[in-house]
């Protein structure tokens, strides 16, 4: 629920100010106790992960336990409870981590999965938004073990390849192993303003900031974007995406930005404007994709030299003159979920090494009370592609 229809809802509700930078740091914690116990970790947001501690059990016991000594870090260290799911799935784990939150540990045992999802109901089953669950109802599916009752190529034939995923995991089935390092795909930043605005001057200013936040990422990373990908959401919480191919990969703010303006302006005009985001994909090495570059060498010194200098002083050091008094978020947030940002940081990715098939526990943990999304409205996101979620139609 967005916070304006909260407040439509509860106008005598009181809203705290939120602090992104704070749930960053309390999520890096978290995230560092977790890989004590496997080097297995698998991010899905800023409170969340996937563990696989398989190869741990002989250190630090079997998964119940593992998951009770992660808890009590968690409470002792960071000062935060947390829910854990116990399972020998991804997806198992992460339903039994929702079932008793704030401070929750359930375990389901080998081959009783489907008889624990089977009484849940069906909006639990990741993947299944309301539309799903609307769509579903026309077939009498009120739970999970409804859906799993149902023959799979009916499943198909309403919703295609989706259909059968969900029938899989209605039946507790799901092969994906947990991953950790995966690169990659995208890097971006997201805004959503207080007020909605068409103010071309406030959008044009944000572009530009999240732009440069991009492209600072990109020059940390070493690597180099080729396609530029603009999300605008009018007042009506319509989403429009449009992308395009740039003729030459970059790690430069200008081109990023007039990319970015020109894919948003035609959207814009006579729209309120709720929120922004800038986005780079078709990732590459610098060093592979600058062998026939055309770029100024003066411009690239110049950058790397104010680079070098919010390195040393801090991000705020050297802005652009057209964001001085712009009150925007600070661009160059990092997203510690993001592989390209651990890769900035000289935390080296384990790219290829993936958890096994074997039976054993994944632990889906969720952090509690005081980890929480932050306000998009007071805060910039950076934004990484998880492709490995299930899709949600809501």
């Amino acid at each position: 629920m967005s916070l304006r229809e909260a407040y439509r809802r509860c106008p005598d509700a009181v809203f705290l100010p939120v602090d992104g930078r704070r749930y960053q740091a309390a999520s890096r914690d978290v995230m560092t106790i977790l890989r004590r116990f496997t080097p297995l970790v698998e991010p899905i947001s800023i409170d969340e992960a996937f563990l696989d501690v398989t190869a741990s059990q002989a250190l630090f016991g079997d998964g119940p336990t593992i998951a009770q000594r992660i808890k009590e870090a968690t409470w002792g260290e960071v000062g935060l409870t947390a829910s854990v799911g116990v399972a020998s799935t991804k997806l198992v784990a992460k339903v039994a981590s929702d079932l008793r939150k704030p401070d929750g540990l359930v375990v389901v045992p080998v081959g009783e999965e489907a008889a624990f999802l089977a009484p849940l109901a069906i909006g639990r089953l990741w993947g299944v938004g309301e539309k799903t669950a609307v769509a579903l109802a026309e077939y009498g599916v009120k739970t999970i073990g409804d859906l799993a009752a149902l023959p799979p190529d009916l499943v198909v034939r309403r919703f295609g390849k989706h259909g059968r995923s969900l029938v899989d995991r209605a039946r507790g089935i799901d092969v994906d192993p947990v991953h950790d390092g995966d690169p990659a795909k995208s890097v971006g930043h997201e805004h959503t303003f207080d007020v909605d605005t068409s103010d071309p001057e406030v959008i044009e200013r944000t572009l530009l900031a999240m732009a440069e936040g991009v492209a600072g990422r990109l020059r940390s990373a070493g690597v180099r974007a080729g396609t530029v990908t603009v999300k605008i959401r009018d007042s009506g919480f319509r989403t429009i995406t449009r992308q395009r191919t740039l003729a030459e990969p970059t790690d430069m703010t200008d081109p990023i930005y007039h990319t970015a303006l020109d894919l948003a302006r035609p959207e814009i005009r006579g729209m309120r404007v709720r929120l922004l985001g800038v986005s780079a994909s078709n990732l590459g090495e610098r060093e592979q994709l600058a062998l026939f570059g055309s770029e100024e060498p003066r411009r690239r010194l110049a950058v790397e030299a104010a680079d070098a200098l919010r390195r040393r002083y801090g991000e705020g050091t050297v802005t652009r003159a057209r964001l001085l008094g712009a009150g925007l978020p600070a661009p160059f947030e990092r997203d510690p979920r993001n592989p390209l940002d651990r890769r900035a940081r000289g935390v080296a990715d384990a790219a290829g090494r993936r958890a096994g098939d074997r039976a054993g526990d994944g632990a889906g943990d969720g952090a509690g009370d005081g980890v929480a999304t932050r306000d998009p409205g007071r805060d910039s996101q950076g934004v990484t592609d998880v492709d490995d979620i299930p899709p949600d139609d809501t």
